[in-house]
């Protein structure tokens, strides 16, 4: 199985653009060991668009633009694989790439080959430039089948931004991870608008199948290709990561890595957060209730009996009292519980029935509810 569990990695988009190179890549590789995110579970290094030339070959094929890429795609991927991680590159449905590159549209075949030649292990396909009349169900569907007739095992990220409900059809055309939204950008807003909109989709996603609302913005800082929103605080990127992790959403790091703050480090590398993401049973959390005087909470089973939720606050400068009510989370609501801070990694205490946080504004309690028994 090539996804159990929601896939952790790096895409080069959010901080770089176009301006990709496979000296930047190599530096992340090696970043992924330096900074200790080989270690919590990032395995994917991903390139973006505007990677290939113009034009294709002489033969046909996609041909990888040398000025940026001189030692070429397949010694770029045999570098990333002795690190012990994995590479994922970016091709689109449609005649040309969002950026007007080169897109796979009647070339599935000869690309996923290609992409299989080089040691590709991740494939993002994107939706711009779609042939009028052109079906979009069909053409991913025509991409899946390329990927699994190479015989090599490629992680399938479907990114047509949420049209048609992919999440009711795309595993059916082989993919691994499906976008639900469009883009997401640095800023509190684009985390809201993007983050808490996914409630009503947990049916659809679990082990192989993840819905995917997104790459983290976290560490961006109003810097980079999405900059351009102004950036958020550590308390707003604090619950960006927080809510993605209870999602189960891939955990695709935008930021770049090799430059990390001691915060932004912290933060994508908190054990108890990322272990809520990779929890084995596969559950996407949903909302309890309705949101009340800008709190909310979100709540997902873990597969030791135990529930995680997140106590969010979403209002813009006051603290907030946010209860978390046994019976709500699916546990029974007379019975003892361990609450303990998946920030920290620190027992709070035990309660019986529910445990209320103080949450400052725009930031979030992630904790983890277990049953005394």
């Amino acid at each position: 199985m090539l996804a159990p569990t929601p896939p952790m990695g790096w895409n080069s988009w959010n901080t770089f653009g176009g301006d990709i190179s496979e000296e930047v890549v190599r530096q992340t590789a090696d970043a992924f060991l330096d900074t200790g995110l080989k270690d919590a579970g990032y395995r994917y290094v991903v390139i973006d668009d505007c990677w290939s030339l113009r034009e294709r070959g002489p033969d046909g094929r996609i041909v990888a633009d040398p000025g940026k890429f001189p030692s070429g795609m397949k010694a770029l991927a045999d570098y990333v694989h002795a690190k012990g991680l994995r590479f994922g590159m970016y091709s689109c449905v449609g005649t040309q790439t969002c950026a007007g590159y080169p897109g796979s549209f009647a070339n599935e075949e000869l690309d996923a080959r290609t992409f299989a030649d080089w040691g590709v292990d991740f494939l993002k396909y994107d939706y711009c430039y779609k042939p009028a009349g052109a079906d979009g169900k069909m053409l991913y569907r025509r991409m899946g089948q390329a990927l699994r007739q190479t015989g090599r095992p490629i992680l399938y990220s479907m990114c047509n931004w949420g049209r048609d409900e992919p999440w009711k059809w795309a595993a059916s055309c082989g993919a691994h991870m499906w976008r639900t939204t469009g883009d997401i950008v640095d800023s509190w807003k684009s985390i809201v608008d993007i983050g808490f909109s996914q409630d009503g989709l947990e049916a659809y996603a679990g082990p192989n199948r993840w819905n995917d609302p997104d790459m983290l913005v976290v560490g961006l800082y109003g810097k980079g290709n999405v900059g351009f929103a102004g950036g958020c605080t550590d308390a707003e990127y604090r619950t960006h990561f927080g809510l993605w992790c209870l999602l189960a959403s891939p955990l695709m790091i935008g930021c770049d890595v090799r430059s990390m703050t001691p915060f932004v480090k912290g933060l994508l590398t908190t054990k108890g957060a990322i272990a809520v993401n990779q929890d084995p049973l596969g559950v996407q959390a949903r909302r309890i209730g309705e949101p009340w005087l800008h709190g909310e909470v979100w709540a997902k089973p873990l597969h030791d009996g135990s529930v995680a939720a997140g106590l969010f606050n979403r209002t813009d400068n006051e603290e907030r009292l946010v209860p978390l009510a046994w019976e709500s989370a699916g546990l029974h609501d007379r019975r003892e519980a361990v609450v303990s801070d998946l920030w920290t990694d620190e027992e709070i205490g035990a309660f019986r029935g529910s445990y209320v946080a103080s949450v400052g504004p725009h930031d979030c309690a992630l904790v983890k509810v277990t049953p005394v028994t």
